[in-house]
């Protein structure tokens, strides 16, 4: 009795651990590939048969696949180095070597920050920073670290070291010196915001003007092959026979423009004939190839012309004769004296004129 229960305990514990070897080792038909620096495993063996869309144990089956490739990477990491962390009373870690497969980004390429209006001046004019660009960090003396230069928790920046304010000689000795304070600042962020936007609208709207394509120091290898692809086509050829630099990429036809076609002196007899056909053909119609409409309104229009050109030259005759009857000495009343003698003088019969007729 003591004899089989002792043979039982052992095979108990013979079953336990074989169940424990076999959950620990995994066997493959082919080698999975292992990246532990992105802790990846590429199974590349068939999926189980019954996997497929539709059977009842597809999760059980992929399951199953999971905690298997998953037991694998666990032995890989495990037969990395290791030593524990935090002077030996921490965890026990392993240093990951460097990764071998290029993993795709999660997010595209940052666009380039458009150019300010000062960065555009200086950009055109040539000129160059004369001090390297400040860092965002900076030692506080009285805090003993290094914080920010602006913003949350910067250097000099607590509001309990402004507990005390001068108050200018210029200024009303009852102004609040902390709220005027306050109100300088609203302004300044107030202004920078402005600055920031208006650069902001300036660069959305505004495209590839002539300072970018003002040689400059500071252009990159994009903006000076654009430039050289723009001085290449500004040629009556559109650069068919400028010479090329070596490894130098040919020119997209949209860059190089359009260029007028003529049809050929020589060789085209029947495009030639043609042309001739149709232009003896539109001469011998009866259908006359005037537009009538047109010529109506150009009429018109001329007819109005010379009228307002007639009005204007009647205008000035009648302004010429007035100032010539100013000019005279006895004016109208001259005039009408002068025709009064003529009238008498014709009228007189023989004996006398008006004179015989007062008698």
């Amino acid at each position: 009795m003591a004899a089989s229960s002792v043979e039982d305990l052992l095979a108990r514990a013979e079953e336990r651990e074989a169940e424990t070897q076999r959950s620990v080792t995994v066997h493959k038909e082919l080698e999975l590939e292992f990246d532990v620096g992105n802790l990846l495993a590429v199974d590349k063996n068939p999926a189980p048969r019954g996997a497929g869309a539709g059977c009842p144990q597809r999760e059980a089956l992929l399951r199953a696949l999971a905690r298997d490739n998953t037991q694998l990477l666990v032995g890989q990491l495990w037969a990395l180095p290791s030593e524990r962390a935090e002077g030996g009373a921490g965890p026990v870690v392993a240093r990951l070597p460097d990764p071998s497969t290029r993993l795709p980004r999660e997010k595209p390429l940052p666009k380039p920050k458009p150019l300010t209006r000062w960065e555009q001046f200086a950009r055109l004019k040539g000129i160059r920073p004369t001090r390297k660009k400040r860092g965002t960090l900076v030692w506080d003396e009285a805090a003993k670290e290094w914080r920010r230069r602006w913003g949350y928790q910067r250097a000099g920046g607590d509001p309990s070291r402004d507990w005390l304010l001068e108050v200018p000689d210029s200024a009303h000795p009852l102004e609040d010196q902390f709220a005027k304070k306050r109100q300088e600042k609203r302004e300044k962020v107030a202004r920078n915001e402005y600055n920031r936007l208006r650069n902001l609208a300036r660069a959305h709207r505004g495209g590839a003007s002539a300072a970018e394509l003002h040689p400059t120091g500071h252009q990159d290898r994009s903006e000076l092959g654009r430039v050289t692809a723009l001085a290449r086509v500004s040629t009556a050829s559109v650069g068919r026979f400028q010479p090329r630099l070596p490894k130098e990429p040919r020119a997209p036809q949209s860059a190089r423009g359009k260029k007028r076609r003529f049809g050929p002196v020589l060789g085209d007899l029947d495009g030639e004939k043609k042309r001739q056909l149709e232009l003896v053909r539109s001469l011998g119609s009866k259908k006359t190839p005037l537009d009538l409409t047109r010529a109506v309104n150009k009429q018109l229009r001329e007819d109005e012309a010379e009228a307002a050109k007639a009005k204007g030259k009647k205008q000035g005759q009648r302004g010429k004769r007035g100032r010539r009857q100013q000019q005279r000495p006895g004016g109208a009343k001259g005039k009408k004296s002068g025709g009064a003698a003529r009238r008498g003088k014709a009228g007189r019969p023989g004996s006398g004129g008006f004179k015989g007729k007062r008698k």
